[in-house]
């Protein structure tokens, strides 16, 4: 189901949850769940995750995250403001200490000059305030691939909120 390569990054996510003794949650938009899934794969992941929400639509990041109506009016879905409320709304609605999201726009189509086909910003948030941001341009390279490759971002993302 999953490459060689995020089962390893997985493995190594859940790893350092456990030294850190952290708790895990996601907020996922383009890939639908995939981090989450991605992380219970590996046997023995229920011990730091915590949960995953997945919120496709504004509708759902609105009522499950929080993220403020006016922020997705004015900056949209798929931008750092909008990934920084989602993993912040996921903090506060979960029991984890970090918490990734991911939204973008993975294709084919949906892209604009603005916003491009493999525009995907994430963010991580922690109990103790701090707040990771990336974007990152995966071009028009295909929706699986730029699913897979925010999957893989997401999970390294973890892993440098966790040090």
């Amino acid at each position: 189901m999953f490459s060689p390569e995020i089962l390893s990054l997985a493995s190594e996510v859940l790893d350092a949850a456990r030294r850190k003794g952290c708790h895990l949650a996601t907020a996922e938009s383009c890939t639908g769940g995939l981090i989450i899934a991605a992380l219970t794969e590996i046997a023995g992941a229920s011990d730091v995750v915590d949960r995953g929400f997945v919120t496709y639509t504004n509708r759902a990041k609105r009522e499950a995250l929080r993220v403020p109506g006016e922020l997705l009016r004015t900056h949209g879905a798929v931008s750092e403001a909008c990934a920084r409320a989602m993993a912040t709304g996921a903090l506060k609605a979960s029991a984890a200490s970090l918490a990734l999201s991911v939204t973008g726009i993975a294709g084919p189509g949906g892209g604009s000059d603005d916003k491009p086909v493999g525009l995907v910003h994430m963010a991580c948030a922690a109990r103790d305030g701090a707040l990771l941001h990336e974007k990152h341009l995966f071009d028009d390279v295909g929706r699986d691939k730029v699913r897979e490759a925010t999957v893989i971002a997401g999970l390294r993302l973890f892993m440098q909120a966790m040090g």
